[in-house]
């Protein structure tokens, strides 16, 4: 079955079309910086790459030409479902969902949690259903996977009524990505996904780990929203919550102001004053830039005592598993990383890491040592494969 799969954020919108039974990716692009004039929409079609100018498209128009594209393309009339990636689904969804009136309200209720995300996620969803009225849409959300955690993971201790009234609670993100992830890795270990124990660190511009067993969430490091946990590459990741009440008077400025510096202006970025990409960090930290190499340490360290604390609710570790730009990408991340966690007993085998697993089935660790692996992440499939099993439920249902 053909999906088409739609992310739309607030100046983008990514989409592919991914033939589900083997997973293969027909086309793929991005529409981006929606509503400027420098809007443009870009695409890999047959191993080829083009692009079109789009000054001052709104997400309407991008996705219009994004439609014009594939029916060009032959690809419009094969497609037989629309997946489309939502960020919040707060407490109302433990799972994906085939769109209709009560999920779009649900979706609609999860705005004041995700309020850069949903509102354009529900653009998506709108606008799919105009340009493919015959088609099922189906909702898959990053926080459904951390549905699972239970209730001593996901409270914050504060007064009960935070939570009842108003739902303030960890709810976790890149679900999508962990669903997926572990359950490859549990392939390479050659264990039922039922049975399976995997700590997963989905390190990119956002950072994320989750901590998996038998096939279900037990802890994650974001929480309400998706600054809290771990260092990236602007977000702060965890922070003392009483600094936004000392900085805010101190710089002049409002509590909001100092959420957005942590959302946009920490993390890699913050620390180094160079960049927010992990390769530019690593290349000034060895040309002698000491404010790179502290920056690169600081989010290794972190990220290490996280893993660690995931350990807890595992009770043993089958494998940790890397994923992500960086996960997949930087054998030197994760060897500083394997080495702070030599205590859990990883030991990183180097030749293994720098060919990042592929001669042994994404095992980067000497044999021996508790495994660690390098798992490349795929959430456009996963979402594809969510829209196909609903697409066709859907269907033996009509008849």
């Amino acid at each position: 079955m053909q999906i088409l799969v739609l992310n739309c954020g607030s100046s983008s919108a990514k989409f592919a079309v991914i033939e589900t039974s083997d997973g293969h990716e027909l086309i793929s692009g991005l529409a981006q910086r929606i509503g400027s004039p420098q809007a443009s929409l870009g695409w890999k079609w047959d191993g080829k790459k083009q692009e079109l100018a789009l000054p001052g498209a709104d997400h309407k128009t991008s996705l219009e030409a994004i439609v014009k594209v594939l029916r060009d393309l032959g690809l419009a009339a094969t497609i037989r479902g629309i997946g489309h990636r939502v960020v919040h689904g707060g407490e109302h969804f433990t799972a994906s969902a085939v769109v209709d009136a009560k999920v779009i309200a649900g979706i609609r209720d999860c705005i004041p949690l995700g309020p850069l995300h949903n509102p354009a996620n529900l653009t998506g969803i709108e606008l799919g259903a105009a340009l493919f009225p015959e088609l099922a849409q189906v909702a898959v959300f990053d926080t459904a996977f951390h549905q699972t955690m239970p209730s001593r993971a996901y409270l914050y201790a504060v007064p009960w009524a935070w939570y009842q009234d108003h739902h303030a609670r960890r709810y976790g993100f890149h679900g999508t990505s962990h669903r997926y992830v572990s359950r490859q890795a549990a392939e390479l270990l050659g264990r039922p996904y039922e049975a399976c124990a995997t700590i997963v660190a989905h390190l990119g511009n956002g950072c994320s780990a989750t901590a998996v067993k038998d096939g279900k969430s037990l802890d994650t490091t974001m929480g309400l929203t998706p600054l809290e946990g771990l260092v990236m590459g602007t977000r702060s990741g965890d922070v003392d919550p009483a600094l936004i009440g000392y900085i805010a008077p101190r710089l002049g400025i409002t509590p909001d102001k100092v959420i957005d510096a942590l959302n946009k202006q920490s993390g890699l970025h913050g620390i180094s004053g160079v960049s927010n990409d992990m390769r530019t960090l690593l290349e000034a930290a060895a040309g002698g830039n000491d404010r790179a190499k502290l920056a690169v340490e600081v989010f290794v360290y972190r990220l290490a005592k996280a893993i660690a604390g995931l350990a807890v609710p595992l009770g043993r570790i089958d494998a940790l598993v890397f994923t992500g730009g960086i996960g997949e990408n930087s054998a030197q991340v994760r060897a500083m990383v394997l080495e702070q966690l030599a205590v859990l007993g990883f030991r990183t085998d180097e030749a293994r890491n720098k060919d990042h697993g592929r001669s042994a089935k994404g095992r980067i660790t000497a044999d021996g040592a508790t495994t660690a692996l390098v798992v490349a992440t795929n959430e456009e499939l996963m979402i594809a494969l969510d829209t196909a099993t609903l697409v066709a439920g859907k269907q033996a249902a009509a008849r």
